[in-house]
């Protein structure tokens, strides 16, 4: 007869906790990072999941599949940052334009990174022309003219005589087509 298991030890469970943190953080972070460009806010979302997961693993019930739980945790941890950006209404965004609810933060492979680096960079690049293609061409326009070209909106507003409120929704419409339709390549390529 097998003797009863008698639970984890306080210093066993804080060894196994150093263990998983140790061997689970640069894949978790890099998980995180693909998908929250703000280095701050990829490190605050980092911890509060390994915070959890500290709480977590110190209840009675185990984790049964920690890598697994870990993701989940830091995937809904992701969806609550950006849930709570979006709640931000257009008016607040108008004196900051370079906010992330206005920048597509496409992150392009590097060219020197190798082959298959080369071919995730052309492929993005690709998919990248194919939507904007979609786009409406007021929408397309200053997208390209701010995002790419770099102008600013005043001058876009100046040029065009359209206000600046509405060039931010534009753009707006225009980040949230692209994350969209990006995303699916983002997923398939998984950089």
């Amino acid at each position: 007869m097998e003797p009863p298991r008698t639970p984890k030890s306080m210093i066993e469970r804080d060894t196994d906790i150093t263990a998983t943190v140790l061997r689970e953080r640069t894949k978790l972070g890099n998980f995180i990072r693909r998908r929250v460009h703000d280095q701050g806010d990829a490190e605050d979302i980092l911890q509060d999941v390994f915070h959890e997961f500290v709480q977590a693993y110190r209840l009675p019930a185990p984790i049964e599949q920690v890598s697994a739980w870990l993701f989940r945790v830091a995937r809904n941890r992701i969806i609550d940052r950006f849930r709570k950006h979006r709640e931000q209404p257009l008016a607040d965004m108008v004196d900051d334009p370079d906010d992330a609810e206005y920048r597509l933060d496409l992150a392009l492979p590097a060219t020197d990174a190798g082959p298959e680096a080369l071919y995730a960079r052309s492929v993005l690049l690709e998919a990248l022309q194919d939507a904007l293609n979609e786009l409406p061409a007021d929408q397309r326009d200053v997208f390209v003219a701010h995002e790419l070209e770099g102008r600013s909106f005043k001058e876009l507003a100046s040029e065009s005589g359209v206000g600046v409120n509405t060039l931010l929704a534009r753009k707006r419409y225009a980040v949230l087509h692209l994350r969209v339709r990006l995303q699916a390549v983002y997923d398939e390529l998984d950089i």
